[in-house]
């Protein structure tokens, strides 16, 4: 009797051992760490887990022929359940003639849109280090300030389907390809054009750390023709909530565009 008892007791404990293992693996699936681009960043980690959220507010600072332009924008995202991720973000935009310029010819201030997007991971593979993910991002394009009232307050709406596919490569090295279209509609005008992006990325993790450095390439097809800007970067933990992220942008193809600089601060409560 006492054997029977112990052979129940011992297969209770294997049962409930198994059980606890496996809603532990169903409540946290399979993620690879990926390093993600600081500029043209994810909707939310690839492999995203339920409950995860983060706020970014960044700074960009880059110029044009006849004036200088100060961007700032905020975002927040969070996955509601696993793989997946939503986001919203907030961009705006102003505008100083440069030195022998005037305010005419200078673009006006103005929020640029706010961009609403979703993002699902549906490939992980802890083997191959390798995720891929499909997304939607509908942006709302708004007036300028100072033509509130005046005209349309919606000026136009972007559509962009996703595509985002990232490979981690030993323990340290990272590429990443973020492409989509940009099929823009201007409400009023005739005629959706479309262009295309491809962001493609290269980082290096430092070992033992979260911190890592490397190369963002973001390449725009417009009008038949190709703009290229190099975007070196480094991303710094600060400590377990917060993140920066400095980032130059070095235009190849623009010769009217200046050197940039953007910042980003995560904070992942």
């Amino acid at each position: 009797m006492k054997t029977t008892k112990r052979i129940l007791l011992a297969g209770i404990i294997t049962f409930l051992g198994n059980f606890s293992a496996v809603a532990q693996t169903q409540s946290n699936p399979v993620k690879v760490s990926h390093a993600e681009p600081i500029f043209q960043d994810l909707v939310r980690d690839l492999g995203a887990r339920k409950g995860e959220k983060e706020f970014n507010l960044g700074a960009d600072f880059s110029g044009g022929k006849n004036y200088r332009e100060n961007g700032f924008l905020a975002e927040y995202e969070f996955a509601p359940i696993n793989r997946l991720g939503l986001e919203v973000e907030t961009d705006f935009s102003f505008f100083s003639p440069k030195k022998g310029s005037s305010k005419e010819q200078i673009p006006g201030n103005r929020l640029d849109g706010i961009r609403f997007s979703a993002q699902y991971t549906f490939l992980v593979s802890e083997k191959a280090k390798t995720s891929m993910a499909i997304g939607y991002t509908q942006v709302v394009e708004f007036n300028d300030f100072k033509n509130y009232g005046k005209g349309k307050f919606i000026t136009g709406l972007v559509y962009s389907p996703f595509f985002v596919a990232a490979k981690k490569w030993g323990s340290n090295i990272h590429t990443l390809v973020y492409t989509y279209p940009k099929i823009q509609n201007e409400l009023g005008e005739s005629g959706t054009p479309v262009d295309w992006e491809i962001n493609s990325s290269v980082m290096y993790s430092l070992p033992n750390s979260d911190h890592f450095i490397g190369m963002e390439v973001n390449k725009e097809i417009s009008h038949g023709k190709m703009l290229v800007t190099l975007r070196p970067q480094v991303k710094i933990k600060l400590d377990s909530h917060f993140a920066v992220g400095i980032v130059t942008g070095i235009p190849v193809s623009q010769q009217d565009e200046s050197i940039s600089f953007f910042f980003r601060l995560v904070y992942e409560p």
